[in-house]
């Protein structure tokens, strides 16, 4: 029985394993200087609106921000090489009316709409209880901005900055060390 639960925990490592090395690699590409950063998928408009929107879900602190660690630059490249060609329409449809909502609601000039501006879209527009929108069906402001979320916070954990600074980082990975993490890491999760 030991022997199964062993098979099992090598596939599992082994599809980690094949997996993460693609993403990291695509999000290390990501490497371009946010001011002169050009989208590729997104519109530039549709750039100005996700940078801003994933400085507001992870803000400068004492770790670095979301856009100084090539986020929007990742979702940009993720959008555009890994989505299939529907998520991508939808992704689109749905960006365009976000773009058009918050022109009408906010400020014509994007690059005038504040960050208490983008905060108050977040906090009326981001809606937790309502159910995802089925795939044959267009993409809401809601579903939109919790992916926009999910893919933020999923990128910047894999960035190498956040990896080697700020999670817990062991440059020679496969050391097997049995301890309470807080002792180990100082609390921290290990950065793969």
């Amino acid at each position: 029985m030991k022997r199964r639960d062993a098979l099992k925990k090598i596939g599992l490592g082994t599809g980690f394993v094949v997996a993460t090395p693609s993403l990291i690699s695509l999000l290390q590409s990501c490497t371009s200087d946010a001011a002169t950063w050009t989208p590729t998928f997104f519109t530039d408009e549709q750039g100005i609106v996700i940078t801003a929107l994933v400085d507001i879900i992870l803000p400068k602190t004492d770790t670095p921000s979301a856009s100084e660690v090539n986020v929007p630059q990742f979702m940009d490249k993720y959008a555009d090489e890994v989505l299939d060609i529907e998520e991508q329409n939808r992704m689109k449809t749905a960006f365009g009316t976000l773009v058009a909502h918050i022109k009408t609601t906010y400020n014509k000039n994007l690059s005038k709409v504040n960050e208490d501006n983008y905060k108050d879209l977040l906090d009326n527009q981001m809606l937790f209880n309502e159910p995802a929108t089925p795939n044959d069906q267009p993409m809401t402001i809601s579903d939109l901005l919790n992916s926009i979320k999910w893919s933020a916070i999923n990128a910047y954990k894999i960035s190498e900055t956040v990896g080697e600074t700020v999670l817990a980082y062991d440059p020679v990975p496969g050391a097997y060390y049995c301890g309470d993490l807080q002792e180990l890491t100082g609390g921290k999760a290990y950065s793969l």
